[in-house]
């Protein structure tokens, strides 16, 4: 468990709606299933809980993906026949790790407040398409109908790219092959795990590169936590079985120690 450039205008979002970080529902509310257990969910897979029909896709790094919307969702699938169903306590147990982006190369989009068309290519890069004609060589001549709006919201999901000038810098089919998976798409790597018993953490130093997410697990019989010695992070409470992932973006040595046991100490060396 865990801790807790200027072209036509395009069609406009259709919001649904919205929830902590903007979640909406993307599956029809349909009868129960057979609910899956928490350990047999496994990277890649569709998930949602039982009171609510909004979709999360489960990552690498052990966090859940938000869809946006319903249009984000149909970029990178074609139906809910995979969505496996979790409690809603083992959902709340998965942290949220942000909102999944439109898939590489499947459609162009533009904010409501701006008519600016742009690619989308991976990792959410995007790019501003300088003309109609750039449009068409890269879309068709039904480009003007591959446009979705994205709401102001989200475009924050989205990193700016240098703008294109010709329609050979951008090959939408290439970008959508290499798209195999939203793991791939957003670059995740499995987690690492520090486990934390009575007696201490194991391990109790740990050297990885930068950009890794470390999961610190309570494996003991009483409260523990993960509290950076300066005071700049911490798990808060894990109590038996709980665990907090964190990512640890930076170059820098990370102390900490158990503010429940003074003796307990712990070092993250991050290249």
């Amino acid at each position: 468990m865990t801790k807790t450039a200027t072209l036509l205008s395009a069609t406009v979002l259709a919001m649904f709606g919205l929830v902590a970080m903007a979640f909406v529902s993307v599956v029809p509310t349909a009868g129960a299933v057979a609910l899956v257990d928490l350990e047999d969910i496994e990277a890649g897979d569709l998930i949602r809980g039982e009171s609510y029909s909004a979709v999360y896709y489960y990552g690498l790094d052990g966090f859940r993906y938000v869809f946006p919307n319903d249009k984000t969702y149909f970029t990178w699938y074609s139906d809910f026949d995979d969505v496996k169903w979790i409690t809603d306590g083992d959902l709340a147990d998965i942290q949220i790790g942000g909102n999944v982006t439109y898939k590489p190369g499947v459609k162009m989009i533009k904010i409501n407040s701006d008519p600016t068309v742009y690619t989308v290519g991976s990792g959410g890069e995007i790019r501003s398409i300088p003309s109609e004609e750039v449009a068409e060589e890269l879309y068709g001549s039904t480009w003007n109908r591959q446009i979705d709006d994205v709401a102001d919201g989200f475009f924050s999901n989205y990193t700016m790219g240098s703008a294109l000038e010709f329609a050979s810098q951008f090959d939408a089919d290439a970008e959508e092959a290499s798209a195999d998976s939203i793991d791939i798409d957003k670059e995740l790597m499995t987690f690492l795990t520090v486990s934390i018993t009575d007696s201490g953490y194991s391990p109790d130093e740990l050297e990885f590169s930068a950009g890794r997410a470390v999961r610190f697990v309570n494996n003991g019989d009483t409260k523990h936590t993960a509290s950076a010695d300066d005071g700049s992070w911490g798990t808060g409470t894990l109590n038996p079985g709980e665990n907090f992932t964190r990512y640890f973006r930076e170059a820098d040595n990370y102390d900490f120690h158990c503010a429940y046991h003074d003796s307990m100490t712990g070092t993250l060396i991050v290249e």
